[in-house]
């Protein structure tokens, strides 16, 4: 099923949501995980990532810019506000006033085991994260959406709503400045 389908299925029935939320769920998470190196401010930040998405389906028209892309920016925004405040934002089920939690804490438990083991495995790359925190946002969220969630340019310039030229030179410029700080271990 295309996404258009998906969309038009969503915009007629709301609870067609969940399909969306199944489809990009994991890698929208592991790119907010990615990002802030906390699994819990990650579960928040995703949550209010597809509780926007949620509240504005119905505003979405299918034009230049793909459901996924648009998923991706709100994330963008959302961590870029985590990051700009420092504040942890409430989650999805206070706001929703969902009852039963049990399957989604289930799912973000098996979630949660999962990053953590793979986070743990990779040392290295901690290191090299806690340098990309500390660049200026403009070259974190380019350098995590080439090398973490492995975007094409095309696709970044996209989702930052930018021109490719200005990408390419805000990936070397940040490239540049993360190599600097790593050598200095």
């Amino acid at each position: 099923m295309s996404e258009i389908e998906l969309l038009d299925r969503i915009k007629n029935n709301p609870s067609e949501f969940s399909e969306l939320f199944h489809l990009y769920h994991k890698p929208i998470f592991g790119y907010i995980f990615r990002r802030t190196g906390n699994f819990d401010d990650t579960a928040d930040l995703a949550a209010e990532t597809f509780f926007k998405a949620f509240a504005h389906i119905k505003d979405f028209s299918y034009r230049s810019v793909s459901i996924k892309v648009w998923l991706y920016r709100i994330a963008t925004n959302e961590v870029n506000l985590y990051f700009r405040h420092k504040q942890k934002h409430n989650t999805l089920f206070a706001k929703t006033g969902i009852e039963n939690e049990e399957p989604f804490n289930r799912y973000l438990l098996e979630d949660k085991q999962e990053l953590e083991a793979e986070y743990e495995k990779h040392e290295q790359f901690i290191k090299v994260l806690e340098h990309l925190k500390t660049l200026p946002l403009k070259y974190q969220e380019v350098i995590s959406l080439k090398y973490f969630e492995e975007k094409e340019n095309k696709e970044i310039a996209e989702i930052l709503n930018m021109n490719e030229g200005t990408l390419k030179s805000r990936l070397s410029r940040g490239l540049e400045k993360l190599r600097i700080k790593c050598n200095q271990i």
